[in-house]
This record gives C-alpha cells, structure tokens and sequence, in this order.
C-alpha cells in the first residue's frame, strides 16, 4: 500500500516535472530573437564576430536558438529585416549603423515587434538603440602606442569615412599626445563606401605606407579591412592595434593591444531583455564604465606591454570613469582637439 502511495506521488512529481519542462520549451519556441550582421561577415575577427559571440554566449546558457543573415550587398538590409518580422522574429537586432534607415522604415510597419541596432540612435518606440563611447576605448590603446613607440611616429587606418571612425581616430591622438606631446600620428581612411570594411588588401597598403613614413606603431578601426594592417604590421616587424574583438592572438608579439568594443556583451544583453520581457526603445550607452570597451591583456602581448605602460592606462581608465579626465568626442562637433 505504502509504496503504490510512494509510486504515485513519484509518478505525479515525474509528471509535473515533465510539465514544466514542457512549458519551459514552450515559452522558448515561443522567443524567437534574430541578428542580421552588416557587410564583412560574422567571421570578419572583429565587428561582426563579436556580436555573433555575444549571440553565441546567449544561445549556450539559456538553450534558445536564435536565427541570423549576413548580408551580401546593401540593398538586402530592409528585406532582411522585413523577412525576420513577417515571420515573426522579435527581437531583430540589426549590426551596425548602415540598418539604421531600413529599420526605421521597418519597424513602423511592425509596431508590435521589437527591434535593435548597434552603432546608431532611431528614435522609435520599438527600436532600442546601442552606442559605445569608442572614444574612452581608443585613448587608452592610443595612450599604449605613445608610450610604446621608438620612432615618435604612429599610424590609425580607419574603414568608411564617416563621423563614428573619425571618433575612434580622435580618440587614439588624444592618448598618444597624452603620453607624447610631439608623436606624430599618420591618419587614412580606406573608402567612403560599405566596401571600405572588407579590403584588407587596402588596408594592408594603406599601413605599409604608413610604416614606409617611419610609424612603428598602427591601430585600425576598419573591419575586416583591418585584418590586412595587421598583417603589414607582422610583416614589416612592427605592430599594430585590434579593434571591437580581441585580435591579439592573430600576430602574437606584433599586435600591442586590441581596443575591445563589447558588441558581444550588447547583443547578449538585448536578446536576455527580450527573453525577460524588458526590451523597450530607447538609447544605452556603453562606455568604460559599463565595460562597453576598454584594451586587450592576455598571453599574445603581455611581453609589449611594460609595467609602466599598465600603469598609466589602468590610472587613465579611472580617471575618465571618475570624470577626471575628459576624451572629447568627435560626433559632438565633428572637430578634434588634437592633430
């Protein structure tokens, strides 16, 4: 008697168990979040690689698969974003400023879906926007390089011509004038197209010219673009700077540092609010403060990197989290205080 009683309340925890499993699978069938990265691919070891990490690390800890596009040419932004919607995709999470047009249009033709862009502010009740105060990042690395640099020259090749790369430049220059008030940074941009971030052959030549001048030291905000000026700076025996990923492991002993720009942890944190109901429109800003960017550490450059280099950088970073220390932004006035 006592174990047909014992047997039944087991079965009826078994049961509940499997019910609540089930619910638990059916309101994850029901969470559908989508992510179209921009030109360049999710694998460009960069920008879109680190949004897909951030996608990635979402997927394994919560157990809800996500779905994705990699677009092949500009006019498939707003199809893309359309497709996911019909389908009923939510949220959509677009990778870069270039969706910004196309989403807006979108998102008015499905107000009750929610959406996000990287890189961009639309101001939309169902849009939730992500910008990263580069700035804060590219000073610390520019600050490395001043205080790096045997030469006295340094070098930054940037991807598309447009204000958000001019900040990461502006950036740089004010960290290396921090350290070295007379260094000279060389400065190119690679194009003022979408192709601009998957050249690295350009980028490549653009760094070679600029290690020909006498830079020993240069830092890329471009890309895939910038695959290729890391490989000039391997190849030349100098060194060059990452950027948005960790790059540090690409040239160990020939990239200084990467400045990390932390697309992943945004894109983690949109896709865990939309799961949590609290995903709404609106602007987050990611500085150093919420470890939106900041510079690479690790085993492939800790050898370049001298106490006192470690140092300055970790002081500075206190310093400007504190307000301390200011890093004009570019985007305010489109000028930079520095050359």
């Amino acid at each position: 008697m006592l174990a047909n009683k014992f047997g039944r309340a087991l079965g009826l925890a078994v049961l509940a168990l499997s019910m609540g499993g089930a619910a638990q699978s059916a309101l994850a069938a029901d969470y559908q979040p989508a992510i179209i990265y921009d030109l360049g691919g999710k694998f460009d070891k960069s920008f879109n690689e680190s949004a897909f990490h951030g996608a990635e690390r979402f997927k394994k800890e919560t157990g809800i698969a996500y779905r994705e596009f990699e677009l092949q040419n500009e006019n498939q932004r707003e199809q893309a974003l359309r497709n996911f919607a019909r389908r009923g995709y939510s949220p959509i999470i677009g990778v870069s400023f270039s969706q910004a047009v196309a989403m807006e249009k979108v998102a008015k033709e499905f107000p009750k879906t929610e959406f996000a862009i990287i890189d961009a502010v639309v101001e939309a009740p169902n849009i939730h926007s992500v910008v990263f105060k580069e700035e804060e990042g590219s000073y610390l690395v520019g600050l490395l390089a001043g205080m790096k640099t045997q030469t006295g020259k340094v070098g930054f090749v940037g991807g598309m011509d447009i204000p958000l790369i001019r900040k990461f430049a502006c950036g740089y220059v004010q960290g290396v004038k921090a350290a070295n008030p007379k260094a000279e940074v060389f400065q190119n941009m690679t194009g003022t197209t979408g192709d601009a971030w998957n050249d690295p052959v350009k980028g490549g030549e653009l760094a070679k010219s600029q290690f020909d001048r006498g830079a020993d030291i240069v830092y890329h905000a471009a890309g895939a673009t910038g695959l290729g000026v890391l490989q000039a700076a391997a190849d030349a025996g100098k060194l060059g700077i990452g950027v948005d990923s960790n790059q540090d492991y690409l040239h160990p002993g020939h990239v200084l540092t990467s400045m990390m720009k932390r697309v992943d942890n945004a894109v983690f944190r949109i896709f865990k609010a939309g799961e949590d109901g609290k995903l709404h429109g609106g602007v987050e800003v990611l500085g150093l403060q919420e470890d939106g960017v900041g510079w690479s550490l690790d085993e492939y450059n800790e050898k370049l990197i001298t106490p006192d280099m470690k140092t300055a950088a970790d002081k500075a970073r206190t310093e400007i989290i504190a307000g301390t220390l200011k890093v004009h932004d570019y985007t305010t006035d489109q000028k930079c205080p520095v050359e």
